[in-house]
């Protein structure tokens, strides 16, 4: 704190020393060019007393500018002051000045009327500059206030998009359980505790957004735990994760939406088994997420776009604005491809009292 004030004196100082060393040399040249004969240093003397003596002053002026702005609430009266204090402000540089010039140059007084009008526009130019440094600090704390605003509007409207997942999955996976409380009650017992697993990661990393890729694929090793009880001879999950995007920063929880997608339309309704891939790569500095099943695809008029792949876009678009791509298509081969194109980003902190784990390097 101390170092900043001396700082800010240092700095003052050189402004007046650099406004009198401009005043001295135009003073300087107008007596060479009109013939006369003046000593540079002699001038500079002259005009460092002036200006120091408005340094000096200064504090005091810049204080009544901040105590009373021209502003349109209360102008009338702060303009009155001002004018009352101004040519008070006159008549003490004038003082000030000449004892200055007595007792430190021994030179002979000047007279009121030769520096009193400059006086005062001196000091109107001063509370000028204060006025717009007030204008500026009041913009640069709006504009700051409306980011803070704009980023917590953002993050208020991320959140209701991963909250409006959760009940999404919840229930989903409720269902599931309930069908098999009587058929087959240690599987609905075993799904149960899957799920309280679940709810106990998701509660941890409450408000965060982005993770480590690893972190995310352990929370969907957990829900496929869910799905492979559902379905133990149907669903095959294939993991082709490259090693090196594993810390890559990831947003949370935008695999799970997808893979149950996949489940849903693509293993689900069909008897025989099916499979469900689930991809990584790091490409040209981008992170490539692939999820593609090997059910019917997507028909002509389907909708593929249910509350999970809704939420999905609207939160990629929220995080990474248009530095993402998402695509749906149908695979040659058949089946659905989703895939989620975002920036490469390794994640060096991320929250969450949990590592990545589940079974990935």
């Amino acid at each position: 704190m101390l170092k900043r004030r001396w700082s800010r004196w240092l700095l003052s100082l050189v402004g007046w020393t650099a406004l009198a060393l401009f005043f001295a040399s135009q003073t300087w040249l107008a007596y060479k060019y009109s013939g006369g004969q003046v000593s540079f240093w002699l001038v500079l003397k002259i005009s460092l007393t002036e200006w120091y003596g408005w340094a000096l002053l200064a504090p005091g002026i810049m204080w009544l500018g901040r105590q009373f702005p021209l502003e349109r609430v209360r102008w009338l009266g702060s303009l009155a002051i001002h004018l009352a204090v101004s040519v008070g402000v006159s008549l003490l540089k004038w003082t000030l000045n000449n004892l200055l010039r007595r007792h430190i140059l021994g030179f002979s007084s000047v007279s009121l009327s030769f520096v009193f009008h400059q006086n005062l526009v001196t000091y109107w130019i001063m509370v000028a500059a204060t006025q717009g440094y007030l204008y500026y600090s009041r913009y640069r704390e709006g504009e700051l206030r409306t980011a803070q605003l704009s980023a917590q509007l953002a993050q208020a409207q991320l959140q209701a998009l991963r909250m409006q997942l959760h009940p999404h999955f919840l229930f989903n996976t409720l269902n599931a359980i309930s069908t098999l409380v009587h058929k087959d009650p240690e599987i609905a017992d075993r799904m149960i505790a899957r799920l309280s697993d679940l709810l106990r990661l998701t509660l941890e990393n409450v408000g965060v957004q982005e993770v480590r890729l690893a972190q995310e694929l352990e929370f969907l090793e957990r829900y496929l735990e869910i799905e492979r009880m559902r379905f133990p001879d149907r669903l095959e999950v294939r993991m082709r994760i490259a090693p090196e995007t594993l810390d890559a920063q990831a947003p949370y929880l935008i695999l799970q939406p997808l893979v149950e997608n996949a489940i849903r339309h693509g293993i689900a309704p069909r008897s025989t088994r099916g499979t469900v891939e689930v991809r990584s790569e790091c490409k040209d500095g981008r992170l490539i997420l692939e999820v593609r099943d090997d059910g019917l695809g997507i028909s002509q008029n389907g909708n593929p776009k249910g509350v999970g792949i809704s939420s999905t876009l609207a939160r990629l678009e929220k995080l990474y604005g248009a530095d993402h791509k998402f695509e749906l298509r149908n695979a040659p081969e058949g089946g659905l491809v989703v895939t989620i194109e975002i920036p490469f980003r390794l994640m060096v902190e991320y929250s969450g009292a949990r590592s990545a784990g589940g079974g990935f390097p």
